[in-house]
């Protein structure tokens, strides 16, 4: 009896055609942007903050869902079942409170103090340390933003390869040079345009697939009944441990401290245009993390056993299901809806590690108080994108992991150094720089130590410790050491509470000092 062999998927010419037209269209975008995106570096790396609100809204949750979501989530549903949608549950919740609390405050603080970064951020909230806190975080985001690049860049080469017959590693290399073209040239405006196309790509994918599936399966009764006689369990959203399912939850932890998706909210053009956005993002969040859990769910029905995915890989259950249900065409636009969710993340991504060299580092630190040509400050980003490209694809080539665990590190190590920390100095006026600086080491520390320690990482998911002792350690340090004077002018900025207001000033001649004069100490 000769072995079964896993299926190929056999893309033909109009799948190709397909997707490489829309390949086309992206670079399109990237050249109409460049002429905006070269005015300076604001224009560069936020899009000068006057973003429309469909495009904030469809790129920040777009580009916090990467293949992590079309590959990782779909074959953890396959793997695990329905129980999967807490994942899902998790950062929807989390970016709606974003979308409707936080955002306006970090909006309108960006505008105020002019800040083009999240660092600007924390640098004009805690002027006094500013220079340390750029070096610090700067060295945070490279970190852990090239493992995140890099992992998109797997993905990407795991697609082609799946897709097109392809080997793996050519397809990291095109996946690099794709994204490397548009995002050079076009800057912020091009990344958030082309996150905003690839999102309607996203959404009718993942919300096609299924219903095709269950349709050709004979409707959701047949569907159902086959995943209840694979196991009754698999259907089943609370058969997961307490870990387990606090470990899907907590991932949307991470949505607070990844500046890819912050970002998106100190660009739009008004900070009151954020509760449409709101509401547009959540919906899209829903439908896209609904749909993935779908496909895993169809998937398992189509195909029960791992030996029957392509080199018996979970991740590759979506394209395959693609190419089995869909005409060519329109498999290339799947195929096409992969690399939207790779290219939107990683994209923002490599804007945002280059943010961290280009402005944080050489401009404000390195040149300080030197007045650069804001071209001259685009021209050097630029080359730093290609410079962090060829270190993330480097990374790329020699990883060995799942996507879904690589970018569920990133997303940890950025949540946890970052989450804590921007809220506690967003809403707690007692946060104090020492107290900043001691939460983002510990928040980085510990998710390194506990990912690399697996009775740690078998427990429970490494960003809920790290996010928790990050938060603790702010805040007890910060009781510790002296708040930033201009505390109360910041608060006054993002629209929080102020302290009491001081007692009026005397009538002329009831102790008024005289102009200059220093007051007098008394017992």
């Amino acid at each position: 009896m000769e072995e079964e062999l896993a299926p190929v998927i056999q893309a033909d010419a109009y799948a190709v055609a397909a997707f490489v037209g829309y390949l086309v269209v992206l670079v399109i975008i990237g050249a109409y942007s460049a002429r905006f995106s070269s005015r300076g570096i604001g224009n560069y790396f936020v899009g000068g903050r006057v973003m429309n609100r469909w495009v904030v809204a469809l790129s920040a949750v777009v580009s916090g869902r990467s293949a992590w979501l079309l590959l990782g989530v779909t074959g953890m549903a396959w793997q695990m079942g329905a129980s999967a949608v807490w994942a899902v549950v998790g950062y929807t919740a989390v970016e709606f409170f974003l979308f409707f609390h936080f955002a306006p405050r970090l909006r309108r603080f960006a505008e105020e103090r002019d800040c083009v970064t999240l660092t600007d951020f924390f640098a004009e909230r805690f002027r006094e340390r500013a220079d340390l806190i750029r070096v610090a975080l700067a060295a945070v985001l490279l970190i852990f933003m090239t493992a995140y690049v890099s992992s998109q860049f797997v993905g990407g080469g795991k697609a082609i390869g799946a897709s097109f017959g392809l080997d793996a590693q050519v397809g990291v290399v095109l996946t690099a040079l794709i994204v490397l073209a548009y995002t050079t040239v076009g800057g912020f405006l091009a990344v958030s345009l082309t996150d905003t196309l690839q999102a309607v790509f996203m959404v009718v994918a993942l919300l096609v697939i299924p219903v095709m599936g269950v349709t050709a399966y004979g409707g959701w009764a047949p569907v159902m009944a086959e995943l209840v006689a694979y196991d009754p369990a698999f259907i089943d959203i609370f058969s997961l441990g307490a870990g387990a399912l606090l470990g899907l939850v907590g991932i949307g932890l991470g949505s607070p401290g990844n500046p890819h998706i912050l970002v998106r909210y100190m660009s739009i053009r008004n900070a009151d245009q954020l509760r449409f956005a709101a509401w547009t993002g959540t919906t899209a969040n829903v439908l896209m993390g609904g749909g993935a859990v779908l496909i895993g769910l169809v998937g398992r029905v189509y195909f029960p056993e791992l030996s029957m995915l392509p080199a018996q890989d979970t991740e590759n259950l979506y394209p395959l299901l693609a190419d089995t249900l869909l005409p060519s065409i329109f498999f290339g636009m799947v195929v096409a809806s992969i690399f939207a969710a790779i290219m939107s993340t990683a994209d923002s991504q490599l804007l945002v590690g280059a943010s961290a060299v280009v402005r944080d580092v050489y401009e404000k630190v390195i040149r300080k108080g030197e007045e650069i040509p804001g071209r001259r400050l685009v021209v050097v980003s630029r080359s730093v994108v290609v410079v962090l490209v060829a270190g993330a694809l480097a990374l790329g080539w020699a990883a060995e992991e799942l996507v879904f665990w690589l970018v569920l590190f990133a997303w940890a190590g950025l949540g946890a150094a970052l989450g804590p920390t921007t809220i506690l100095a967003l809403y707690w006026r007692r946060t104090t720089a020492a107290g900043v600086l001691a939460g983002v080491a510990t928040g980085t520390v510990t998710t390194i130590v506990w990912y690399l320690t697996p009775v740690l990482r078998d427990f429970v998911y490494e960003l809920i410790p790290a996010f928790i002792l990050a938060g603790l350690v702010t805040v007890v340090v910060s009781l510790f050491t002296r708040p930033p004077p201009e505390v109360a002018d910041h608060f006054r900025v993002m629209g929080g509470s102020l302290p009491p207001p001081p007692p009026p000033s005397p009538e002329p001649g009831e102790g008024r000092l005289p102009p200059g004069e220093p007051p007098r100490r008394g017992r």
